[in-house]
């Protein structure tokens, strides 16, 4: 096996999946090229591979890495390169090169020794000193981890993390019990935490590593598919497939769990024991308890004249109400907790507004929705402010942390939720925390839609349950029988196809036999054809259409998938040029305008609000943030996003793994928005993802048209696909048992 000590120019290609990389380096006077299985390295690093030289037939000699060993830069070039490579606050390009050029060969000493005399160089004041000075310390006390962990295909961000939380302990700690990586941070699953055990020889019947890896399958189950518990049996049987184990010793293990009360079972109905997360199970229990609570403390009467003032409504705006609407209207005002539910155009904003105006004149009326889209939407829809629930809990950036609480609850009569489906158990709980026993609680939602990213099934659950009061609302309004959206949607619903391509319509369909073909028609769409139909100006057509037109897809993967249609449309609607700033992260590059979608909740991410209505900050970005981005530094490695046009985000180099590019959302991301034009492949793909409820989903979040492009038996086999998958959850079976409790 030979050996190259090299240092790092630059990675040409990275695939996140398996870490595989060409990465050019310099070995002495040499441009190399080294390929393999390899950490995220930075410019300027040096680093010693060990492998062999191989003749690639197209790229010609190329170095392949088995393994490695990172090291400081020694050169000055590589000093500077690993300095105006981003990993040190505050450290651009042209400041490296100032640094080095001041000190040389000594500023790798002088930043960790004597970083005070920085100010020694113009325009290095004392605050930018001791901002260079922390960062290269937390940076330099995270370094031995950090070459430790890259080993193993922790990413550098995450590396510096745990060397954070660990300290100078980090690397032993690690090796008595990698395990522990997983209780202890975030971002990191049982594989990775495996794959350093394995490697440091950890048996593979360990207690811990099986524990571990127990807890592991409960929470992937809680974040793909939404459970809340698994039963007894399906958690062993998966755990051990995972672990190559016996379920019997899979089993032994789940009872030092519970034991411990790191897990919890109950009694299954004439099954297997379920078993929870702890987090999940209180609040399943706590949601259900809640909500009965409310329900008891509003007597009814109050509103016994409400039927008159619907009626005064009607004449005002000169409406008619059916009888069903009349009956949900006075039955939300009458009771403690009432549910919505309904699909377009069956006049549930209308209703609110009803109940709105009824209470405006003695009430303090709060509305809300899960996130900034469907909060904007609800304003647009009932000119009363409405907030994120995030906001109105005031939340406090840190996981969980409301300033709204039981203590402290929200001062309202009544509180109005908009898009209640996509509420998931742990939000829930947070919401019903807040709102005291004598306010009213009104949920609406689309119950055919999906439920929740995040793990429950609140309102369906709530739905099935019988035990709280509801309407379900399928007349559609008189004004929404022209929008061929609307009539489609409830077809699709009730299990038929669609009316496609009828004139003077909005609904459009154009057939596409091969994926590729589904693909390159798209783009056509997004930037010529419907900003043409749309009257676009010609000098604006592609800003407006970024912000008008949303894709969605049903898959990730493919011709047709999120990914490749994200590639395919920053190409066409938004490429590189001169004056067009733009930072890569892996494969993924941000441009200056690009629109981009946060993928995770980073609840201690900093924001900034500077509006002529509000000047303000706060913590937290969630799972499914929609902005664009409208700055990039690319010295000094950071961006700038604007969410909900008015929320200002700095992302640095470790935060840009949670963005990703927003021209093609998943049809699960997209939920609570609603778009001006949905286009949306329909191709084929796995059928668990080519469901009807995701069909409907998607036609919903379009406002004024829709254009399919495919074929119609894929229309056909999504209409007919009426699976859905079942979520493990028992707030149903829990409101029913809270009827024994109060």
């Amino acid at each position: 096996m030979e050996r190259l000590e090299a240092s790092v120019l630059g990675t040409v290609f990275r695939n996140e999946e398996n870490g595989y990389s060409v990465v050019s380096v310099r070995s002495g006077r040499s441009e190399v090229t080294v390929v393999g299985n390899l950490p995220e390295l930075t410019p300027g690093e040096q680093v010693l591979f060990c492998g062999d030289w191989s003749e690639h037939k197209s790229y010609g000699r190329q170095f392949r890495s088995v393994s490695f060993e990172i090291r400081q830069p020694t050169t000055l070039l590589g000093i500077e390169r690993y300095l105006a490579s981003g990993v040190i606050k505050g450290v651009g390009p042209s400041t490296a090169e100032l640094i080095v050029s001041h000190f040389g060969e000594e500023t790798l000493s002088v930043l960790s020794e004597h970083p005070e005399r920085l100010t020694e160089i113009p325009g290095i004041g004392k605050k930018k000193m001791a901002l260079i000075a922390e960062s290269y310390r937390e940076q330099q006390g995270a370094r031995t981890a950090m070459i430790f962990l890259q080993s193993y295909g922790i990413s550098p961000a995450l590396a510096i993390r745990i060397g954070k939380y660990y300290g100078d302990q980090a690397v032993d700690l690690i090796k008595s019990n990698p395990y522990r990586l997983c209780d202890d941070l975030d971002g990191i699953g049982f594989r990775t935490a495996d794959r350093i055990g394995a490697a440091l020889g950890i048996a593979p019947d360990s207690e811990n590593r099986v524990c571990c890896a127990i807890k592991y399958v409960l929470q992937e189950a809680s974040v793909s598919s939404g459970h809340v518990f698994l039963p007894e049996d399906e958690l062993c049987r998966l755990s051990a497939g995972l672990l190559q184990v016996s379920a019997d010793y899979c089993d032994r293990c789940l009872g030092s769990l519970l034991f411990r009360r790191e897990l919890v079972a109950e009694a299954g109905e004439n099954g297997p024991r379920r078993v929870y997360l702890p987090v999940f199970e209180r609040a399943e229990k706590e949601v259900a308890l809640r909500i009965r609570e409310l329900m008891l403390a509003v007597r009814p009467g109050k509103y016994a004249g409400s039927s008159r003032a619907v009626s005064s409504f009607e004449k005002k705006h000169g409406i008619s109400f059916s009888l069903r609407q009349r009956e949900t209207i006075v039955q939300a005002l009458e009771t403690g907790v009432f549910v919505i539910t309904g699909g377009p155009g069956t006049g549930k904003t209308t209703i609110i507004n009803c109940i709105l105006e009824l209470l405006s004149q003695e009430n303090e009326t709060v509305l809300c929705a899960p996130t900034g889209r469907a909060a904007k939407r609800m304003t647009e829809a009932t000119g009363h402010e409405s907030k994120t629930i995030h906001r109105l809990l005031e939340f406090g950036g840190e996981e969980g942390t409301f300033a709204r609480n039981a203590d402290n609850p929200v001062e309202a009569d009544c509180v109005i939720v908009d898009e209640a489906s996509m509420i998931d158990i742990l939000l829930m709980r947070a919401l019903l925390r807040a709102i005291e026993p004598g306010t009213r609680l009104i949920l609406v939602g689309d119950a055919d839609q999906l439920p929740s990213v995040g793990p429950g099934n609140v309102l369906g659950d709530i739905l099935t349950s019988g035990e709280v009061p509801c309407a379900r609302l399928t007349d559609i309004f008189r004004q929404s029988e022209s929008s061929r959206i609307v009539v489609n949607a409830h077809l699709i619903n009730s299990g038929k196809m669609p009316l496609l391509n009828e004139k003077g319509t909005d609904f459009f369909f154009e057939r596409k036999l091969s994926a590729l073909d589904a693909a390159e028609t798209i783009v056509s769409l997004v930037t010529r054809r419907l900003p043409a139909y749309l009257g676009f100006p010609e000098k604006e057509a592609a800003s407006q259409a970024i912000r008008s037109i949303q894709v969605l897809a049903p898959t990730k993967k493919g011709d047709c998938g999120v990914n490749r249609l994200n590639e395919l449309l920053q190409a066409a609607l938004n490429p590189p040029g001169k004056n067009v700033p733009q930072l890569t992260w892996g494969n993924t590059v941000f441009r200056l305008g690009d629109k981009v979608i946060q993928n995770r909740n980073n609840y201690d991410i900093a924001w900034f609000r500077n509006t002529p209505a509000v000047q303000d900050s706060g913590n937290g970005i969630f799972n499914g943030d929609v902005g664009f981005i409208t700055a990039v530094d690319p010295q000094e490695h950071t961006l700038t996003v604007l969410f909900d046009e008015e929320k200002a985000v700095t992302y640095e180099t470790e935060d840009l793994e949670d963005l990703s590019p927003a021209y093609c959302l998943s049809v699960h991301k997209s939920q609570g928005s609603e778009f001006p034009v949905v286009v949306m492949p329909v191709v084929g793909g796995p059928p668990m993802l080519l469901t009807r409820n995701l069909f409907y989903t998607a036609l919903t979040r379009a406002r004024n048209l829709v254009v399919l492009v495919g074929s119609e038996e894929v229309i056909r086999a999504m209409v007919q696909n009426d699976h859905i998958a079942q979520r493990c959850t028992t707030l149903s079976q829990r409101l029913r048992e809270t009827a024994d409790l109060l």
